[in-house]
């Protein structure tokens, strides 16, 4: 069944297309507006999945972005339970998984990513969970408690939070990671080392350059992970933790370029100047590094939201925002900002004994990314100096008796 009507049509209902949709009617985009998303639920905030919810302190209601009657009264037409199949862009149409087709003047892809899984022996049995979506945390929830051990396989952020989670639930954990530490794809090794050390004094057990070959069951239910050697890691649930590659394929399957992420420019828009693309499937330009990257964050989802509702709506681009990120574990609060790229030295800010303290990443006297841990001042002001490109000195950022504002004058 083929619409008529058209305006935009947003293709995923996560928080880059629940914000876009928001930010179009606040602007004063007054054509109509279908957002198409794969769950039941309305647009929600993903990363307190592997914290908050685990730990029974949210639900569905505290985590959606808005109230369902906001889409309503926005005249915003909610599509969900439905996928997107075919982007049809002479016709400026997209079939749906239900049956349906839906025109659009203008559209927005926000497919985000998946989880990746394992194509490994087991990885069909009971009990072996992956977590990107309410449904998933919902489930791994109901298997985590006092007694159960929790596998991770994979040593992300992600990974790390639910451990954490577990660990608060009554629970133990084991991660296994195949590189020789955890968080080498996304941390320095400083950060890795502490946040190794900060989960094995609380009992988490870690397996490094640890190769999964096998899940092993009974009666359909996870008992454990086989490793190269032989070795199995007993668990209750294993949770996989490797990554999240970008849902392009509808874009590609359309004719739109894409290298590991819909490619799109600085206002968020594909080579079709009709067809934006914005949030965790897209690669972008970072102006401040001079190269295009994917980025995985809500930092990036909001600030492409508004990169595209400005070009749509007519209004100056906004200003180009250094990318952030955070994790919470246990009581640490980890912020991290800019990207480590052309990076000649680190320097250390701080106590990593007192859990207070921040990582500059630094390419001669400028800073190009902060990770902080329980240091709200050295990530701010850190975020700061990398969009500003102020040279700074090595000696007084290293000097904790000057403040951080005083390191920046």
């Amino acid at each position: 069944m083929s619409e008529t009507h058209s305006g935009t049509l947003i293709i995923g209902a996560g928080h880059a297309g629940g914000t876009v949709a928001a930010l179009l009617r606040q602007y004063g985009y007054e054509a109509p507006i279908a957002m198409v998303g794969e769950e039941p639920l309305a647009p929600y905030q993903r990363p307190p999945l592997s914290k908050a919810w685990l730990k029974g302190e949210a639900d569905a209601d505290s985590l959606a972005l808005r109230p369902d009657s906001f889409y309503a009264e926005a005249n915003i037409d909610l599509v969900l339970g439905v996928r997107a199949t075919t982007i049809h862009r002479a016709a400026k149409t997209a079939d749906l998984s239900g049956g349906r087709t839906l025109p659009y003047e203008t559209l927005i892809i926000a497919t985000g990513a998946r989880a990746r899984t394992l194509p490994i022996p087991g990885a069909d049995l009971r009990g072996v969970l992956t977590l990107r979506s309410a449904a998933d945390a919902e489930a791994l929830k109901a298997l985590l408690g006092p007694g159960k051990r929790l596998a991770v396989i994979g040593g992300g952020y992600i990974g790390l939070e639910a451990t954490a989670s577990a660990l608060a639930l009554g629970g133990s954990a084991v991660v296994l990671e195949r590189e020789p530490r955890i968080l080498a794809r996304v941390s320095c090794e400083a950060l890795s080392t502490f946040f190794t050390d900060y989960h094995r004094a609380r009992g988490v057990a870690f397996e490094v350059n640890a190769m999964v070959e096998s899940l092993e069951g009974a009666g359909g239910h996870v008992t454990g992970v086989r490793l190269a050697g032989g070795r199995t890691i007993a668990c209750d649930v294993a949770l996989i933790g490797v990554g999240a590659p970008p849902n392009e394929e509808i874009a590609r399957d359309a004719g739109l370029e894409c290298a590991g992420g819909i490619v799109v420019d600085e206002h968020a828009r594909t080579a079709d100047p009709a067809i934006f693309a914005i949030g965790d499937v897209t690669k972008r330009p970072l102006a401040l590094y001079q190269r295009s990257f994917r980025l995985e964050s809500v930092a990036n989802a909001l600030e492409q939201a508004r990169q595209a509702a400005c070009a749509i709506t007519g209004r100056p681009a906004p200003a180009q925002e250094v990318t952030w990120n955070w994790s919470d574990q246990y009581d640490l609060k980890y912020q991290f900002a800019g990207m480590p790229f052309d990076v000649d030295d680190v320097l250390v800010r701080g106590d990593m004994a007192a859990a207070k303290f921040a990582v500059f990443h630094l390419k001669g006297d400028l800073i190009q990314a902060v990770e902080a841990v329980n240091a709200p001042a050295e990530f701010m002001m850190g975020k700061r100096l990398i969009g500003e490109r102020r040279p700074i000195s090595r000696e007084r950022l290293a000097d904790t008796t000057i403040s951080m504002k005083e390191v920046a004058a």
